[in-house]
């Protein structure tokens, strides 16, 4: 197999793309109510610009994974970001809600493209054994600190510029990634005589992912069995049902099932999964506590979450440490734990609180973010054949994607369940709205529990090879 014989930058392109695939998903928060002030978004239909992102993203990965087996893992890689900085230009120049709506939906599908594109070129690119460890690693750490630094810059670009520049920010670098590509990566891909993309299994779950993320969206404003939402979560669920049985009976499956006998697979795809229904849940409720609470502006609401993100700077470096003495299962166990010890802290925030308060929570939060985040993406690599790479780091992001639209949902609803009101959390009273928060940082803390058991009980306990985790300038 060929290798990329510029390593240190083929490392840092992708490297960025993952960066920037994660500070996008968190830089937005920071800007949503300036956002929503100039283009008249009501409080209801904000949360659309959030949504769009995410249900493109989640129903369009596992076609994404398949074409970048398929075409080219840098080819796709060069549409992907190319259809990416479109959707970020065309947010950025957006003068109507429709229009920024539609630009985070061609965000999202370029994100869907890239991200199996990204994870499978670092397996193509570099030789197998502790130089494929160490730029995974690089990979997953960066893209975890990534979670948490777009919340700092979405403030600071909103304060000092204007929310336009949140997505502004990834054209230059987008043209950038996208001239360095063809030099420092390596194409790779399937070789097929015949390329079978499994029409009907593509339509059926792509349809299907997304019909299921509307409905966790939109259920817990309009109600679980609304006449609204009930028959797109019924007709999603068919589809899917329909892709299983489509899938058992064809020749070149878009999803070969046997993949999910890989333990580390299957238990990775679970821990992305309950990751994002815990961790990131927390940039959305914490925005909420410092604007509308403690009424911070955008710069000082960023700026709150600059602990956090020197924290997961912090535990990227402990990962080589962790892996080699407890192992995946270990590792990933830890994180959780750190991150349930961190929202427990969190719920002891009061309406007359302040930053100081936050910090301790968050710099724990922090390091377990980063410890978790990483882990779970080399876990999911683990025993996989070079040509399902893009499937495989499809289902892992897939994972993550429906975890925190299943985790927001159901956080939602039993915080409206408990204060038995329809009000939204942006126009609750101070109290009422704190309560609510603490609410959801006890259901997140009781998550990271349950992913402590899930785990250990589906991860392999074998401690891993050196690791070497570095986030300074590769070499």
């Amino acid at each position: 197999m060929n290798v990329s014989k510029h390593k240190g930058l083929a490392l840092m392109l992708l490297a960025v793309s993952q960066l920037v695939l994660a500070l996008d998903y968190t830089i937005i928060f920071v800007a949503l109510p300036s956002l929503g002030a100039d283009l008249g978004f009501s409080a209801n239909s904000l949360q659309w610009v959030v949504s769009a992102y995410s249900l493109v993203f989640g129903g369009f990965l596992l076609i994404g994974g398949r074409l970048s087996d398929l075409l080219g893992r840098r080819k796709m890689f060069i549409v992907a970001t190319a259809i990416f900085a479109l959707g970020s230009l065309l947010g950025g120049l957006a003068t109507s809600q429709m229009m920024l709506i539609l630009a985070r939906g061609l965000q999202g599908l370029g994100g869907a493209l890239l991200s199996p594109a990204t994870l499978s070129l670092i397996m193509s690119n570099f030789n197998e054994g502790t130089e494929r460890n160490r730029a995974m690693g690089v990979w997953a750490a960066t893209g975890g600190v990534g979670l948490s630094l777009g919340l700092l810059l979405g403030g600071v670009l909103t304060s000092y510029i204007g929310w336009e520049t949140t997505f502004y920010v990834n054209v230059p670098i987008a043209i950038i990634s996208i001239f360095l590509a063809p030099i420092v990566l390596v194409e790779s891909k399937v070789e097929t005589k015949k390329r079978h993309y499994d029409a009907a299994g593509t339509i059926s779950v792509t349809a299907g992912m997304i019909l299921i993320v509307y409905y966790l969206i939109e259920s817990p404003m309009e109600g679980w069995l609304s006449a609204g939402t009930l028959p797109f979560g019924l007709l999603g669920a068919a589809l899917l049902l329909l892709f299983v049985f489509i899938e058992n009976r064809t020749q070149e499956p878009l999803i070969p099932f046997r993949l999910f006998r890989n333990r580390n697979l299957t238990g990775a795809a679970l821990m992305a999964a309950l990751f994002s229904a815990s961790f990131g849940t927390l940039y959305y409720f914490l925005t909420l506590y410092t604007q509308e609470v403690l009424h911070y502006s955008a710069i000082q609401s960023g700026l709150s979450f600059l602990p956090l993100t020197i924290s997961a700077f912090l535990g990227a470096r402990l990962i080589n440490k962790m892996l080699s003495s407890v192992g995946v299962a270990g590792t990933i166990a830890i994180g959780m734990g750190l991150g349930g010890i961190g929202f427990f802290m969190l719920t002891g925030i009061s309406v007359s609180g302040n930053i100081w308060s936050i910090i301790p929570g968050t710099v724990i939060i922090g390091i377990g973010q980063a410890l978790v985040f990483t882990t779970m993406f080399i876990a999911g690599s683990t025993g996989i054949d070079p040509k399902e790479q893009g499937v495989a780091s499809a289902m892992i992001s897939t994972g993550q994607q429906i975890g925190g639209a299943v985790g927001l949902a159901v956080i939602m609803a039993i915080i409206s369940a408990s204060l038995r009101s329809d009000a939204t959390l942006e126009s609750m009273a101070p109290a009422d709205l704190t309560q609510a928060i603490q609410t959801a940082f006890i259901i997140t803390a009781i998550v990271t529990a349950l992913a402590i058991l899930v785990s250990f009980v589906t991860l392999r306990q074998k401690k891993t090879a050196h690791v070497d985790i570095n986030i300074g300038a590769p070499h």
